[in-house]
């Protein structure tokens, strides 16, 4: 192994999100405090919103792509009693006519909400029409009509209800939902379906996946580490195929392990093929992860190698 391997960052980093810088500044700070230029993260928050977000280190952001269907749970705040033009705090402000719901009326309106629905966008957001970004040509005063796109929520829940101003009631709820929602478009909507206005008022990412806040690392506990030199933020890291255990995990022989490294297939004698369509997590004999692969035609096949040659340690 060389020594700027050594030297290398492989892991996951679950980075908890302050509300301020995007989602970019914040791998831009760990890309600085820990000299590695390979990072990706699991699913954009909006600057105004904390919490989970998942940073891909080093060889890891080969995995991003198994995790970016990962369900995502919030805390939102709904703010009724005004519209935004961005669905969100950051938009302009428009009020809405009469008293704003209370808490049965919201309550009963949340019903046609959960399950699989169909949800418009924002048009205020990054989803790209006639290769222009949507929110740039909002931005630009021109009406943006975006396809509705199917979406599951799994749960949604009112945690808190504020009517202490009944013309602006707030309620804090909590969504599981599936990836592609838009928490604010559901605050918008659901505004309309209570015959009132409402938009999102502030956001934090619960979980991402398998991926949770109470294990996620705040930004001076990174910097405190960093100033401990590589290999404190190295002990912040989770291993690269964290999260990844629902995968069928196989054991890879000494003598195929070089074969794995290089992309080739294999022909393995004690694994069995089971669902061809699941990844498989293929680990060498002491138990790391050297490749996700796939079964084809009764081989296993690497999709996405994680280590160098030279590397392996069977």
């Amino acid at each position: 192994m060389t020594t700027a391997r050594a030297a290398a960052f492989d892991g996951i980093l679950v980075l908890d999100k302050p509300a301020g810088p995007t989602s970019h500044d914040m791998v831009a700070l760990v890309r600085r405090l820990s000299g590695t230029r390979r990072i990706g993260h699991g699913g954009t928050l909006d600057p105004f919103a904390n919490g989970v977000l998942p940073l891909f280190l080093g060889s890891a952001t080969r995995v991003v792509e198994y995790h970016l269907g990962d369900r995502k749970t919030y805390r939102a705040t709904v703010c009724f009693g005004a519209s935004s033009t961005t669905d969100d705090l950051e938009g302009t402000l428009e009020p809405s006519a009469g008293p704003g719901p209370d808490r049965p009326s919201v309550e009963a309106a949340l019903d046609r909400f959960r399950g699989t629905i169909d949800q418009r966008p924002p048009a205020h957001s990054a989803i790209k029409v006639g290769g222009r970004r949507a929110y740039a040509l909002a931005r630009a005063g021109q009406t943006v009509e975006l396809r509705p796109r199917t979406i599951t929520i799994h749960r949604l829940d009112i945690i808190e209800f504020d009517a202490s101003d009944p013309e602006r009631p707030i309620a804090i709820v909590e969504v599981e939902c599936s990836a592609g929602t838009y928490v604010r478009a559901l605050a918008r909507d659901l505004g309309a379906a209570v015959d009132n206005a409402a938009y999102l008022g502030a956001l934090t990412r619960l979980a991402s996946g398998p991926f949770t806040l109470d294990r996620a690392v705040s930004v001076d506990a990174i910097r405190e580490a960093a100033g401990a030199g590589p290999d404190g933020i190295r002990r912040l890291l989770l291993p690269v195929e964290a999260g990844l255990e629902q995968f069928p995990r196989i054991t890879v022989a000494p003598a195929e392990v070089g074969a794995v490294v290089r992309g080739q297939f294999i022909r393995p004698h004690d694994a069995q093929p089971q669902d061809v369509e699941s990844p498989l997590r293929l680990v060498d004999s002491k138990g790391r992860l050297i490749a996700i692969g796939r079964w084809s035609d009764g081989r296993i096949v690497p999709d996405k190698v994680l280590v160098a040659v030279g590397e392996t340690t069977s």
